[in-house]
């Protein structure tokens, strides 16, 4: 990834850190700040996993998944304030996920560090606001993107780990957080369509959804072929971190390379306008129908 960075004309430091260590966050931060003399935004992504029923995972790995990825962000976003704080500028995103909004079975550890990180990035907000702060934080939503996450999450089902389609391609998701470093004052950012029909269902629909997820939620998450128990997984360390493995899974041909509802969210004013007018035209056309019988 460095690499990739200093090939295209910008400068990179690499860091391997681990984010459930909030001391080694904090250097990490300290080195970037000698290297590059400011952080103006900081981005929180990292997270494990544990695909399995809840009765099925350790409290040992429950903790883990928990420390990573959810106090990983509180630990991130501490050490981007540190640095923020007495310049009065900066911008903390956190990589967040529809199932910090609706959670659905078998990845019980994982939706509650990111219901969590919704709910401590709000209270987070509001204090920046009662100081009249210039450092803001805002929240991009994700959908399935093709990580390679699915090939060494830990699972404990019959079949291979795999996200629940429509799944989009990183590319969309690092759009996404790029136009919310350009524009941080929106609280959140919502990528994939599939994002917001989960939002609107759990909003108006909640026990339909439930029944629904009980009936297919399993299925979805795992493939028909078998789990492969022997491949290494990257709950308690990284899987082969002398390898940089690039930022795609093994799902390319199912993946979505573009996102209207990334467009949209991006011109909330106009897809507005442009529903408005659609609207109106349906009006006309229903009463022009009326009128003709």
């Amino acid at each position: 990834a460095a690499r990739e960075v200093e090939a295209a004309g910008g400068r990179a430091l690499a860091v391997p850190t681990d984010v459930s260590d909030h001391r080694a966050v904090e250097a990490a931060a300290d080195e970037a700040v000698r290297a590059f003399g400011r952080i103006d935004v900081w981005v929180n992504c990292g997270f494990t996993s544990v695909f399995a029923p809840f009765t099925e995972i350790e409290p040992e790995e429950y903790e883990q998944v928990t420390r990573v990825t959810y106090l990983g962000f509180v630990n991130g976003t501490r050490a981007a304030l540190r640095h923020m704080t007495p310049r009065d500028a900066g911008t903390v995103i956190q990589v967040g996920s529809a199932l910090g909004e609706r959670s659905i079975p078998l990845q019980s550890a994982y939706c509650g560090a990111k219901h969590a990180i919704n709910g401590f990035t709000s209270s987070l907000r509001t204090e920046l606001m009662h100081r009249g702060s210039g450092v803001r934080v805002t929240v991009v939503q994700m959908p399935a993107v093709n990580t390679p996450q699915f090939s060494w999450v830990l699972s404990r089902m019959r079949g291979r780990p795999q996200p629940v389609p429509p799944i989009y391609q990183p590319e969309v998701a690092a759009d996404a957080v790029l136009h919310a470093a350009d524009h941080p004052a929106r609280k959140q950012y919502y990528v994939g369509s599939s994002t917001v029909a989960t939002l609107v269902a759990n909003k108006f629909a909640a026990g339909l959804l439930d029944r629904y997820l009980a009936r297919t939620g399993f299925d979805s998450q795992q493939s028909a072929d078998a789990g492969g128990g022997d491949r290494e997984v990257n709950l308690w360390q990284p899987v082969d971190d002398a390898t940089d493995h690039g930022a795609h899974g093994t799902f390319d041909r199912e993946s979505h390379r573009r996102d209207p509802q990334l467009w949209a969210s991006r011109h909330p004013a106009l897809t507005a306008a442009l529903a408005a007018g659609a609207l109106s035209g349906a009006t006309v056309l229903g009463l022009r129908a009326a009128r003709g019988r």
